[in-house]
């Protein structure tokens, strides 16, 4: 894959932006950057560019679509106060989490807690805070009910559902067949029969089928077969529905032959739904379309500094201070199949030609700690600065930051 040569510069590389041959994060040369940090490795964020990425999701998502963030993505602290300002909620997945949306502007009535395996302690803050606990089984439903008799709070909940299909061309399949995540569609209606007999504020249903997608007319036809999912199980509801989770699966291109996702088409699709059977069906419904991928992937690097170049038996490595302890899923780690490399370029000669073949290894003891295999450089030194793009997501915190017990990398919002 060559990400760095003059002439071939892919797209998530240019929207940083250059200065003199170095690339900038936020306007700021990245090696000025790593002074700034103090440190090598680090993942910086783009603050311009995260507000782009929600401005263009909102030219293209209908009105009446709400836009809800995954923290899980990124839960950066600094990222998750931009980002209250410009979506309409976010979703929590542990305490630490809930605590980080709390500590936002944003309404905890705007806040939704999904995931299975919510402690009893969680469960307990979060009907405290008053957030909408998405229940994953008959089990969180009866805690969620003896927590609200104790505290004397009438617990706000939703149901997430395993849907009865499944979405194909998704990176992580979260729903259809026998799953951890949500209760089986056709388990929710008694379920639901459960929940009428206790004092809880039943508002509606969390529907998430897959991950990482490419391919709007997929995600279309989820959206679609989510809708009728809904609509039917509506009809067994001790309440009227007023909060509707589509879920989201949006994915982002990282390798040679992906293509962006046409957010234009699904647009239109919601709006279909919207102004169609949803409308019709469940005109008191809050829609919902929950992102965290395609929101901060594609607005992050992660920056590590080259501390050692060696030939062996023909072949060249640059050896970093970071790798797969930092960044899993740029090692190949996190859920590839065939390890395929992230865009990665030698931040300190963007204006250089790549007339080297190289491979990117982190110091860690295993062949495993791979960042970038036979990578089309230009030809760097000790000291250069090796930058790997589309890591706005999915980076630190899922990743084996203890492994071989190095510092830990910093992170930074410009």
């Amino acid at each position: 894959m060559t990400t760095t040569s003059v002439h071939t510069v892919r797209p998530c590389v240019a929207a940083f932006g250059q200065d003199s041959g170095i690339l900038t994060v936020g306007g700021i040369p990245v090696d000025r950057l790593a002074e700034r940090v103090g440190q090598t490795p680090f993942f910086a964020y783009d603050r311009g560019l995260l507000s782009q990425r929600i401005a263009r999701l909102r030219a293209a998502l209908p009105a009446g679509i709400e836009l809800s963030y995954a923290i899980k993505a990124n839960p950066m602290p600094a990222v998750v106060q931009h980002l209250s300002g410009l979506v309409d909620g976010f979703d929590v997945a542990s305490a630490l989490e809930l605590r980080t949306a709390l500590d936002t502007p944003v309404s905890p009535d705007r806040v939704s807690f999904a995931g299975p395996g919510k402690s009893p302690g969680e469960l307990r803050q979060a009907v405290a805070a008053g957030v909408t606990v998405e229940l994953e089984s008959e089990t969180e439903a009866s805690r969620v009910c003896e927590v609200g008799e104790q505290l004397g709070i009438r617990p706000r909940v939703a149901v997430r559902v395993n849907p009865d299909f499944q979405v194909k061309g998704s990176g992580m399949r979260l729903g259809g067949g026998p799953q951890q995540f949500g209760v089986d569609a056709e388990q929710v209606p008694m379920l639901l029969q459960l929940l009428a007999r206790d004092d809880v504020e039943f508002v509606g249903f969390h529907v998430f089928a897959g991950s990482q997608n490419l391919r709007a007319d997929v995600l279309a036809e989820s959206q679609r077969r989510t809708a009728e999912l809904v609509l039917r199980l509506a009809d067994h509801a001790p309440a009227p529905v007023r909060y509707v989770n589509l879920g989201g699966g949006f994915g982002i291109p990282y390798f040679d032959g992906d293509q962006p996702l046409d957010i234009a088409s699904i647009g239109a699709h919601l709006a279909e739904l919207r102004d169609g059977a949803l409308g019709s069906g469940l005109p008191d419904a809050r829609l919902v379309i929950e992102l965290g991928r395609y929101i901060v992937g594609e607005c992050g690097v992660y920056v590590t500094r080259v501390l050692d170049r060696k030939r062996s038996r023909g072949r060249c490595y640059l050896i970093v201070d970071g790798g797969m302890h930092h960044h899993l899923a740029a090692s190949g780690n996190f859920g590839q199949v065939i390890r395929r490399n992230y865009p990665l370029a030698v931040g300190t000669r963007m204006d250089q030609p790549a007339t080297e073949r190289c491979t990117v290894v982190g110091r860690l003891c295993t062949p495993l700690d791979l960042l970038g295999q036979d990578v089309e450089l230009p030809p760097a030194e000790i000291g250069d600065l090796v930058v790997i793009f589309q890591s706005g997501a999915y980076g630190p915190t899922a990743s084996p930051a203890a492994f071989l017990s190095h510092p830990a990398p910093a992170e930074v919002l410009v």
